[in-house]
């Protein structure tokens, strides 16, 4: 070969491959601005993180907002529509994130100048395709099948929260336990009982304690979570643009949500992985109870980790499922689901400064959250639920939260684990049921 045709051989090659560093630029360019354009979890304004999980406290032990709102009374923000209540409440929290994984307390106001109101106001006023759940809407909107007071019981899910997600069908998930909340998904529909917390008429859902957990998600991660939202039978309506608008989504997307806001056959407890970022020791596991599946929800949770011990903090009230030991017999069970370790009932819990803690409440008509810890193992797991400790062992086995649906978020982080189980630190329930009916109104 002349030298002519080696500079020439020489050219060519150094254009194909300007060509392909081209292409890829490309890819990634397209990428990076499919990103920016999604919904995603928001630690402050402009700040993004990958997860964050908020605890809110009751109003007994923390009430009103903290430093700048220590009235309960005091008039607080409604920046997603209602008016300020006047009723006992605390929106005092804790919040970790991908950014800061051990416990920060704010001043803030939960659900209003917090992760909470920063991460829903992108979605409430942003132009995302979207999907609200709530098995507690209080009648705005109206579900089908629901009581009169507006609320699905029975062997609905009891499951809470938000999606939202860009045309190309990245963003995000939202978990809560608050009834009532969210309510409306975007600002152009008024909801009348209002949308932001501590500002809806009916019920009061930030007296008691509440939990929140965030989580960046592909599109990959919404379809897995909408096929556990009905795997789980959640309460929405596609047809209702106020919770579901779901226009120009990518076919994946919309192809899952069919079947979607009815109730499922379905015995099967399905689990997903859901990408949670560097800080995480392992993928976020996803879940998920059939409500025809009749067995208690933590110990289910217990035998689908391997049978790892656990201690959990739900709305604790009855009919309570007490604390069991790994050699309890449960007749309410499927032996498919292999053995459970021990799962501890948390009754107290501890929040402050080192040797300044205060005791907070950690049962029905003080705590509405669902959140637990393992107790051993080789993993530092949290872990974020849907469903309370309330059911039944042995009788009965389609008792309250046995007969329901709902989601387990399971999460590997050692600062987040460590201070999570510090908030639990306190009394345990007993292993035998309490004689006493506790019954408190769900909120």
């Amino acid at each position: 070969m002349n030298g002519s045709c080696v500079a020439r051989s020489l050219v060519g090659a150094r254009a194909a491959l300007l060509a392909l560093l081209l292409t890829l630029s490309a890819f990634s360019n397209d990428d990076a601005a499919r990103a920016a354009d999604a919904p995603v979890p928001l630690i402050a304004k402009d700040q993004p993180v990958d997860w964050w999980f908020v605890y809110k406290f009751n109003s007994a032990t923390f009430p009103a907002c903290g430093k700048e709102l220590t009235d309960e009374s005091a008039e607080r923000e409604c920046p997603f529509g209602g008016e300020p209540m006047g009723y006992a409440n605390s929106q005092q929290f804790v919040v970790a994130s991908s950014k800061k994984a051990s416990f920060d307390k704010s001043d803030g106001c939960a659900g209003t100048s917090d992760p909470v109101a920063v991460t829903f106001e992108q979605i409430y006023r942003g132009k995302f395709r979207y999907l609200a759940w709530n098995d507690q809407f209080y009648g705005e909107p109206r579900m089908k099948g629901c009581g009169k007071t507006g609320n699905c019981t029975g062997s609905w899910g009891h499951s809470k929260g938000i999606l939202a997600w860009n045309k190309d069908g990245d963003g995000l998930v939202i978990q809560v336990t608050t009834p009532a909340w969210p309510g409306f998904a975007a600002r152009k529909f008024q909801r009348e009982a209002g949308n932001t917390l501590g500002c809806i008429k009916k019920p009061n859902n930030i007296q008691n304690a509440q939990h929140f957990f965030a989580l960046k998600l592909s599109k990959a991660g919404i379809v897995s979570v909408i096929e556990a939202l009905k795997n789980a039978s959640v309460v929405t309506d596609v047809a209702q643009l106020e919770i579901v608008d779901a226009r120009g989504s990518p076919k994946e997307i919309t192809d899952a949500l069919e079947g979607l806001g009815t109730k499922s056959d379905s015995v099967e407890v399905k689990e997903f992985t859901l990408p949670g970022g560097p800080t995480l020791k392992s993928d976020v596991r996803l879940i998920s109870k059939p409500s025809a599946l009749h067995v208690p929800p933590w110990q289910m949770l217990s035998a689908k980790l391997g049978g790892i011990d656990l201690k959990a903090a739900t709305w604790w009230s009855s009919p309570q499922i007490p604390t069991t030991t790994s050699t309890r017999r449960i007749a309410c069970w499927d032996d498919s689901l292999g053995p459970p370790g021990a799962v501890a009932i948390a009754i107290t819990g501890q929040w402050g400064e080192p040797g300044k803690e205060e005791t907070i409440g950690l049962v029905g008509g003080q705590n509405h959250a669902k959140v637990g810890v393992s107790q051993s193992g080789e993993q530092s797991l949290s872990i974020f639920a849907d469903l309370n400790q309330q059911g039944a062992l042995n009788a009965n086995c389609k008792s309250s939260q046995n007969g329901r649906g709902g989601l387990f978020y399971v999460v590997d982080n050692d600062d987040l684990f460590n201070d999570l189980t510090r908030l639990l630190t306190g009394k345990i329930a007993s292993t035998r049921a309490p004689q006493k009916k506790v019954n408190v109104k769900d909120e």
